[in-house]
């Protein structure tokens, strides 16, 4: 049996998988299956290769998190996250903050509620009440 990568996400060599972010309540775990790059935890950046396995813990901006595809061929990898809603999480570089929820409604439909902003741009509670 050969190895199938043409389901993972596929990053190009100079792109980022997703923006530097942080989870309040999820870890995120990520296996590489091909290519190199480079993990950017806070300010510090690792060098990452086909086979490692990296995990991120939940926490504040210096657990955010980032991979870059630094090599010549796409970076694959597998991602897993423990799905805990709702969701906090923070963007240490562009200072966005989004939050997550979803629930089941009573007609069997899945409701989503996502938020993403600046706590700049935000409401006072009784805003509009």
């Amino acid at each position: 049996m050969g190895e199938r990568h043409d389901q993972a996400p596929a990053v190009p060599p100079g792109k980022r998988a997703f923006p530097l972010h942080n989870h309040h309540a999820n870890e995120e775990m990520f296996f590489i299956l091909a290519g190199s790059g480079e993990l950017r935890i806070d300010k510090e950046k690792y060098p990452i290769h086909k086979g490692d396995f990296i995990a991120n813990p939940p926490g504040g901006p210096e657990q955010a998190h980032q991979i870059t595809n630094t090599g010549k061929e796409e970076l694959r990898y597998l991602a897993v996250s423990t799905m805990i809603v709702p969701e906090t999480v923070e963007y240490p570089d562009s200072g966005k903050v989004a939050t997550y929820s979803r629930q089941i409604a009573a007609d069997g439909s899945m409701r989503i509620v996502r938020q993403i902003g600046r706590p700049e741009s935000g409401v006072d509670y009784w805003d509009g009440e």
